[in-house]
């Protein structure tokens, strides 16, 4: 995706103001006249009989093929466009609608209009909800009333890790909400962001990010729910019913959810942004395919974006491979494919796929991409190709129905107006600012605890040293606008602990120069992480203009009780590289400059210390591992980052969270993940080869044994499962959350298989002295995998299973045997494991 609008738009500007210029209509009049709409009916004659695609009684597929009837060609293209960049022709400065242009823009109606949130002012703050509202409805009611046919508009925005719109509430990022290993949580964070996006009028969210991440270089892995293809999916699963609901329908609270990116996006070469994705059909399938599949096949996803790479020389915007036989053919897909901003013109100027943008939209039309975002650009030749004959009238139809039956199955015929109520209060309420803290509590993973010196205890201490460059100020990561407040980590540990310990602070040392003043809704919530994320150039921070900073961090942990330091990246140095000019990308996995200096030299006082690590992609704290006597991973945690920080470390709660990605020893460690193959780890000469934390990882302030596996039986065929069981006892004195975590392995396969694969979870709150009976409901067909010939196939013979606490932690283990012949479990894929709880 590409950042948004009122920050990036100078870069684009010149170029943009080509693309607002309206379709020809010459065919505007060639539909039947006879079923024009907005025909006033005078008394005394006979009433009109109303359109079938008005009706709601009728089903939706009978109105979509009803009003395609209607429809000219140049009002069908319409529907396969969006309006971004031209959107500032809609809109006064002030943000509200005006008409001016839009018979122009939007005349002959549109598909989607992107991001209406956004101010047209670059530098201004953006809409607030309820201004936001008003467009929206005044946007709507222009189309529901001045266009021929009276077509409303799908409103999209981006929602990562909840509505990025000002005011909205900000969640932890995603690789935080990731480390909750808790669907339930999951799912609550993105029923609420579905909930202030549909209360402003917006209908579908760009989101969820179901990449699987596998190297931690690439700028983006904040934004993903790290390296495990299980792991992803059940998470994704968790995020799409957020998004639209436990069913198909898809409810007037909700919103579309859109998976991004298909595909292989999340192992670019080099850790490059777009970069090529260097994989094979069988690793796509196995490992970055499935949690798309899973999140079609079981949550039942009504879009699905296209991304920016290619895999085997074929870019994902032109692969019918991919977007027909696979997702529509395979998956049975029936939403819209929707494309990743300027995607398809890329086929041209990034790609050299295309010779023009009447050819890229050509292909891209081809592999099956419905909607054009941010703007009609390469689509607008989509026209001229159906007269030359070069596209079908009946490949237009197909697109255009997908597009009007989300239309229809959001109610926005019957119901194209948002109501007017009080949106400012309900977007960002403290309700929904209780949840961002509670998963932003969950989030926080305890790497290390040398001699529990965690949790600190406030009643023996008389002060504490908060040290760090950001510790005033909160970062949110990136897809981000500004809440209505939030809550840094020196705020929250300052009035967490109340006068009653003192609070000296320090900020040791500077990541970035950043010379530009807060916007007033920043200085106001005390975040800058939109401004910095978007804002292309990035300077580090020199020697000379940190002068002096780790001397008086240093003072300031001498005279204090307890030190604790907060390092890591911000939104400008580890981000999403959208542009030649805007890179995020890094080749270094170290803390950047002077902070593993800083930390030294606070350990260097003598004083207990505790480190924080605040960003968005895992570092390789090799040094911090052997040194730091306590080290909490934290990622971005939202909003609500300071309450949650304050909570953790003086034990109000106990983290319970777990790595969803591995950390590794160094950049040249990479690749890291888990689920290698058992070739892969010969050995490195004078290094090890593991990972410095591993996957599914994290301590706590507790203790927790496993005991007493038990499977209900040893054998099974296909299309059967098995229950494990097995019993987990909090051995401390103190309240926990423990992440069970099931593993198998097939030793012996036709096709070489990973060294374990995570094929179950279940996060439970334990007591001190109680135990809990988790069951894992497995089956079979779990255990399939493509073989030679490329089919998915179970095949007989052993298969490990392992349970434990993270994937090197695993101290039960029993033995499967799979019966039967080789069978093909295509058509009947299982794709979660059910995990129940019982308490003893």
């Amino acid at each position: 995706m590409q950042p948004l609008l009122p920050l990036r738009l100078k870069s684009f500007i010149a170029s943009a103001l080509l693309l607002a210029l309206p379709f020809s209509a010459h065919n505007a009049n060639s539909a039947d006249d006879s079923n024009k709409t907005g025909a006033s009916h005078k008394p005394g004659t006979s009433h009109k009989t109303v359109p079938v695609y008005k009706n709601p009684a009728k089903p939706i597929d009978a109105r979509v093929n009803d009003l395609l009837k209607r429809m000219t060609l140049e009002e069908k293209v319409a529907q396969l466009q969006t309006v971004w960049v031209a959107r500032q022709k809609l809109e006064t400065e002030a943000g509200e609608f005006t008409a001016e242009h839009a018979q122009d823009i939007i005349g002959l109606g549109i598909g989607q209009v992107a991001r209406p949130a956004e101010n047209k002012a670059v530098l201004s703050p953006n809409k607030t909800p309820a201004q936001t509202l008003a467009f929206t409805n005044a946007v709507q009611k222009f189309l529901v009333e001045n266009t021929r046919l009276g077509i409303p508009a799908i409103f999209h925005e981006e929602a990562l890790h909840g509505h990025a719109g000002r005011n909205a509430t900000s969640f932890p990022q995603a690789i935080a909400l990731a480390s909750t290993w808790d669907p339930g949580a999951i799912e609550q964070v993105y029923t609420i962001a579905a909930k202030e996006m549909r209360a402003i009028g917006t209908h579908q969210a760009l989101a969820p990010v179901l990449d699987v991440a596998r190297d931690p270089r690439w700028g983006r892995i904040e934004e993903t729910m790290g390296e495990d293809p299980y792991l992803v999916s059940e998470l994704g699963v968790a995020a799409v019913k957020g998004f639209q609901g436990a069913g198909k329908d898809i409810g007037k609270e909700r919103v579309l959810a859109t998976l991004k990116h298909l595909a292989g996006h999340g192992e670019p070469t080099g850790g490059l942004n777009t970069a090529p994705a260097p994989i094979g059909e069988r690793s796509l399938r196995e490992n970055f395919l499935l949690p798309f599949e899973a999140a079609v096949k079981v949550a039942h996803a009504r879009s699905v974006m296209a991304s920016y790479n290619e895999i085997d020389g074929i870019p994902s915007h032109s692969n019918v491979d991919l977007l027909q036989n696979i997702l529509r053919g395979e998956w049975n897909f029936t939403g819209a494919v929707v494309s990743d901003y300027f995607a398809i013109a890329e086929l041209i100027n990034r790609h050299h796929l295309a010779a023009d943008k009447s050819d890229a939209a050509l292909m891209a039309m081809a592999a099956g991409v419905d909607v054009e975002t941010p703007d009609g650009d390469a689509y607008k030749a989509l026209v001229q190709l159906v007269n030359d004959k070069k596209i079908s009238i009946k490949k237009i139809d197909q697109a255009v129905a997908r597009v009007l039956h989300e239309k229809f199955s959001l109610g926005l015929f019957d119901t194209p107006y948002t109501p007017v109520t009080d949106v400012d209060a309900f977007v960002g309420n403290p309700q929904h600012a209780l949840l961002a803290q509670q998963v932003a509590e969950k989030s926080i993973i305890l790497l290390k605890n040398e001699k529990n010196i965690l949790p600190l205890n406030k009643a023996t201490l008389k002060s504490i040293a908060v040290i760090g460059p950001h510790i005033d100020e909160t970062l949110i990561g990136g897809y981000s606008d500004v809440p209505k407040k939030t809550v840094s980590i020196l705020q929250g540990l300052t009035e967490y602990l109340g006068g009653a310990v003192t609070v000296h602070h320090e900020k040791g040392t500077l990541l970035t120069i950043e010379k530009w003043p807060s916007h007033p809704d920043s200085a106001a919530a005390n975040s800058r992480s939109k401004q910095r994320w978007h804002t292309d150039e990035v300077v580090l921070a020199s020697p000379a203009e940190t002068k002096g900073m780790i001397e008086k961090a240093v003072v300031a942990a001498q005279k204090s009780d307890v030190a604790i330091v907060v390092v890591g990246d911000n939104e400008g140095t580890s981000r999403e590289a959208w542009s030649d000019g805007h890179l995020g990308d890094r080749t270094s996995l170290e803390l950047l400059g002077e902070q593993q200096a800083l930390v030294d030299a606070v350990l260097a006082t003598g004083k207990p210390t505790v480190v924080l690590l605040i960003g968005g992609r895992p570092l390789a704290i090799s040094q911090l591992a052997e040194t730091a006597p306590a080290i909490l991973q934290g990622w971005y945690l939202g909003q609500e980052t300071g309450r949650a920080v304050a909570r953790v470390l003086f034990g109000d709660v106990n983290p319970g969270g777990k790595l969803p990605v591995s950390v590794p020893r160094s950049a040249g460690h990479l690749p890291v993940y888990y689920n290698y193959k058992p070739s892969a780890k010969r050995g490195y000469a004078f290094e090890k080869t593991d990972a410095l934390y591993p996957f599914g990882f994290g301590l706590s302030y507790t203790q927790f044994t496993y005991n007493d596996m038990q499977l209900d039986k040893t054998t099974l065929g296909a299309n059967e499962t098995v229950n494990i069981s097995v019993t987990v006892t909090n051995t401390g004195k103190r309240a926990g959350d423990e992440i069970v975590q099931l593993y198998t392995n097939d030793p012996v396969a036709s096709v070489t298989q990973p060294v374990k694969q995570l094929r179950g979870f279940k996060r439970v709150n334990l007591a001190a002295g109680q135990s809990v009976r988790v069951v894992f409901t497995l089956s079979a067909n779990q255990f399939a995998f493509y073989d030679r010939a490329m089919k998915f196939m179970l095949e007989p013979g052993k298969i490990n299973v392992m349970v434990g606490g993270s994937s090197v932690e695993l101290p039960l283990k029993a033995e499967l045997n799979v019966t039967g012949k080789a069978t093909d479990v295509s058509r009947s894929k299982v794709y979660i494991t059910p995990a129940a709880v019982n308490y003893l």
